[in-house]
């Protein structure tokens, strides 16, 4: 598990709350992979779920907004490859000569999106396993 590398890591304000979220997603995470779900584990896993997106929502509102983040270097640089390879590949569809490539290397500041399907998909689950069964009964992968 990953909460004893976490421990410590933060002031003790926000480290109570990271190892915390880190628990209860453990939690959520083992119950929603049951092989066989009960009435009852149901019920705990919605609840489970219910405390996960508090916690979520509390860690993006409390935690990252009293931390500066941004891209890491090796990730801004990446991006411009990205963007200057693009531009070539633009340009060489229009026939236009280019210049270099811009050479600025500011960070981006990145936030936590909670705004993902991702995420918005945990609160289906348990009426998903009441509808379809458990998640390990199907696989999206091409056989």
């Amino acid at each position: 598990c990953a909460i004893p590398i976490f421990t410590g890591l933060l002031p003790k304000l926000h480290n109570g709350q990271i190892t915390k979220l880190l628990f209860v997603l453990a939690c959520w995470h083992g119950l929603a992979k049951l092989r066989m779900h009960m009435d009852e584990m149901l019920s705990i896993l919605e609840h489970v779920t219910w405390d996960l997106g508090n916690r979520l929502c509390s860690f993006a509102d409390e935690t990252c907004s009293a931390f500066s983040m941004r891209e890491l270097r090796h990730e801004t640089e990446s991006c411009m490859r990205h963007q200057a390879c693009l531009k070539g590949s633009l340009l060489a569809h229009s026939q236009v000569n280019a210049t270099a490539p811009g050479t600025a290397t500011s960070h981006c500041s990145k936030v936590l999106n909670l705004h993902t399907y991702k995420l918005h998909a945990l609160g289906d689950y348990v009426s998903q396993i009441w509808l379809y069964g458990t998640t390990d009964s199907f696989s999206m992968q091409p056989v």
